[in-house]
């Protein structure tokens, strides 16, 4: 597996990691014994980097920290020197007057991140983190003190790297005054280009690296999905602006194209939107997520699609930057400062 540099540290990670979320929620039922084995496989084929979060599991069958206990029950059986881990902290449990979960909401307070993470350090049972991220900014506590929170882990020996996920370009600027940001984690596909306005040069000035997380649309530019309906009631999908009715029309539109130019490299939509991606720069690290070891060996195919330079402006004239139609997530949900 080809290996890139994470921003200015001295961590190599696989040219493509795993986004673990989806083996705890998001996509409907969920299945640990499958997801241990397409852990186990991925490393064995020289995946590193795998990208977990102590939410992860929150909306699923498994409950808060799952997809952080999953990981942890694999790297337990020998494969903790073989894997560099990133998680990430900020999200709490929002709880009604009775003690109910009604959702989440975002702490990104000095006594949270240090108590999240020793409980992530326990779920993993591992003795320090890789990479830990902040998972979003909290618009009621500056940056510098979330940033400083995890600057003192880093001094304490708990995390090795910082990183941070969906920050504006000012935002990410005062981060990297108090302490150097390894990493930036945000949304980035042909399925949603944003970061391409401003943060993305923003990154390279200041030398972090930039890991982009739902590379494929969250499934869409796979081309697997062509109805919501066949989508489990409980797939967060269904609530995504770009899924929704005449946006959704609009963008199967986008799979079409794909389907057509993947047809020329004799690859897979899929794939041919992961070359794309990793087309972009070697600072940029995606890591698509899956539970089928079948998608993943699809996934690890891009690394052999190389696109020419006349692909490139090819697939940017057929699929251009405003060519999606839909916001990347309800107004409701939109965390980025």
């Amino acid at each position: 597996m080809e290996k890139r540099k994470l921003g200015n540290s001295d961590l190599e990670v696989s040219a493509i990691g795993l986004g673990c979320m989806g083996m705890s929620m998001g996509y409907g039922a969920t299945d640990d014994i499958s997801s241990i084995k397409t852990l186990k496989f991925a490393i064995d084929q020289g995946i590193n980097f795998l990208d977990t979060a102590d939410m992860y599991g929150v909306a699923g069958s498994g409950g808060w920290g799952h997809n952080e206990t999953l990981i942890g029950r694999v790297l337990s059986q020998g494969y903790r020197n073989k894997v560099i881990i990133a998680t990430k902290c900020g999200f709490v449990q929002r709880k009604n007057p009775e003690g109910g979960i009604t959702g989440v909401e975002i702490d990104g307070s000095h006594q949270h991140i240090k108590n999240a993470c020793d409980e992530s350090l326990k779920r993993l049972k591992i003795e320090v983190i890789d990479l830990y991220y902040l998972h979003r900014g909290d618009r009621n506590i500056p940056i510098e003190d979330s940033v400083g929170a995890l600057s003192e882990l880093v001094k304490a020996g708990k995390v090795r790297y910082i990183g941070l996920s969906e920050l504006k370009e000012a935002t990410l600027r005062r981060a990297a005054k108090i302490d150097p940001i390894t990493a930036l984690q945000s949304e980035y596909s042909l399925f949603h280009r944003k970061p391409e306005k401003t943060i993305l040069r923003t990154c390279r000035e200041l030398g972090i690296g930039f890991v982009p997380y739902s590379p494929l649309g969250r499934g869409f530019l796979s081309g697997k999905v062509r109805d919501i309906s066949v989508l489990d009631q409980n797939d967060f999908r269904r609530i995504l602006p770009k899924y929704q009715d005449l946006n959704f029309e609009k963008n199967l539109k986008i799979i079409d194209i794909l389907e057509n130019l993947a047809n020329k490299k004799k690859c897979t939509p899929a794939q041919l939107a992961l070359a794309w991606l990793l087309s972009q720069g070697n600072d940029i690290i995606p890591i698509p997520g899956t539970r089928s070891i079948n998608r993943l060996k699809e996934n690890m195919g891009a690394i052999d699609i190389k696109l020419t330079n006349e692909d490139l402006v090819e697939v940017n004239r057929l699929i251009p930057f405003d060519a999606v139609s839909g916001v990347q997530y309800p107004i409701e949900h939109d965390f980025e400062i």
